[in-house]
């Protein structure tokens, strides 16, 4: 695994940090954003890109490309993996965003109403269009099976894993390096969602992103990306790779309600994740962590509450939280850098908590992640992605086994 995020950019930094609660969401500096009314972010700092990235890439690139590569390289050292490693040929990218390019959109965009369009830089299609991130990794490892960029809203990594864990099982590749990633905190990203009346207006970073809280307000806006490499089991144990955990389970449903409000009643949020459960082979009883998308909007943490409270009502160990109240919401990177909490709480056997609340609202009946309850054994796993358009995705993941 890789990852570049809010609270840290590595694995192990960011696991640290997450099972300690630290919090990511500070007043933005990227911009002036006075104007939008909305001044927290979870932005990623202290990056330097050329610890990983060539300079010349990154300098040429698109932010949420780099974070793409930065992750992706962490993930293939982590997994041992090289170019005599694997068969490039059976090497795919299957990679997730939601909005691509858009500080390359926005950039562009100003300096041909300025200075007329004679001044568009000729890498602003290559650099905004999202399946871009998937041909940089693609190029940068040599890459030569699929290669595909999953664009589901804030569903998007989560789809881009689950697309992977059907590819490999359908024996057309060997190892898929997935994930997802984001760079949307800019003037037009804020403003936008500001104007959906989506995020938080919260000048305290501790009271911005409020996962389950009653008084929540709108989600923070995050930014960053994380990369998983899944492998077939036959081509890990033959190379004597080190398994994190494995993925047993995928669901994917459409809610066919609104373009942004979830469906209040759940019911595609629920199939999506009964769907995950059966194919593990599981009951809702063997599920002993839930990562919720947990936004910290109204409409989505209630809807999203239901859904779990009705599919695991006769198993009311289940715990739940929302790493958001530490992260901010990724949009299409945030499955990713979720995924990789998930296999982290596996790895640990440590969940992380829900950040955020201090009064939980009653329309959300889980049992969320405290102090208290955060050392709790888990086996099996799950991780929820709900987008706008009514994109719900959801990920079983098992502690590995001999």
């Amino acid at each position: 695994m890789g990852a570049v995020t809010p609270i840290g950019n590595d694995v192990p930094t960011f696991l640290d940090h997450l099972m300690a609660g630290k919090l990511g969401i500070a007043p933005i500096t990227k911009f002036d954003a006075s104007q939008t009314g909305v001044t927290m972010a979870g932005e990623v700092k202290d990056f330097e890109a050329t610890k990983r990235v060539d300079r010349k890439t990154a300098k040429r690139s698109d932010l949420f490309s780099t974070y793409a590569l930065y992750s992706a390289y962490e993930a293939m050292a982590m997994a041992g993996l090289d170019q005599e490693g694997v068969d490039p040929e059976n090497l795919g990218v299957i990679w997730g965003s939601g909005i691509g390019g858009l500080t390359t959109i926005q950039e562009q965009v100003i300096k041909m109403h300025e200075k007329g369009p004679g001044r568009v830089s000729p890498l602003f299609v290559p650099n905004s269009i999202i399946n871009m991130a998937a041909g940089h990794l693609s190029i940068a490892f040599n890459a030569k099976n699929t290669s595909q960029a999953i664009v589901t809203a804030c569903a998007s990594a989560t789809n881009a894993i689950g697309n992977a864990f059907e590819y490999l099982k359908q024996g057309k590749a060997d190892v898929i390096i997935t994930g997802g990633s984001e760079a949307s905190v800019n003037e037009i990203g804020i403003a936008g969602f500001a104007a959906l009346t989506a995020l938080s207006r919260a000048t305290d970073p501790a009271q911005a992103s409020l996962p389950f809280d009653v008084h929540r307000n709108g989600f923070v806006l995050g930014e960053g990306g994380a990369a998983l490499i899944l492998e077939t089991l036959t081509h890990a144990v033959k190379r004597g790779a080190h398994i994190l955990a494995e993925v047993v389970g995928y669901g994917s449903t459409s809610d066919a309600y609104h373009i942004t409000a979830p469906d209040p009643t759940g019911a595609g949020a629920q199939r999506a994740m009964a769907q995950a459960v059966t194919e593990a082979g599981i009951t809702p009883a063997d599920v002993d962590y839930v990562n919720a998308h947990g936004t910290a909007t109204k409409a989505n943490d209630s809807a999203e509450a239901q859904a779990i409270h009705r599919l695991f009502g006769a198993a009311r160990h289940v715990l739940v939280s929302s790493t958001k109240g530490m992260t901010g919401h990724l949009l299409g990177a945030a499955g990713a850098i979720e995924a990789v909490a998930c296999v982290g709480a596996l790895q640990r056997q440590e969940l992380p908590m829900n950040v955020g609340v201090s009064d939980q609202d009653p329309e959300c009946p889980v049992t969320l992640v405290n102090a208290e309850n955060q050392h709790t054994p888990v086996r099996y796993a799950l991780s929820n992605s709900f987008g706008f358009g009514g994109h719900n995705a959801v990920l079983a993941f098992k502690k590995a086994s001999d």
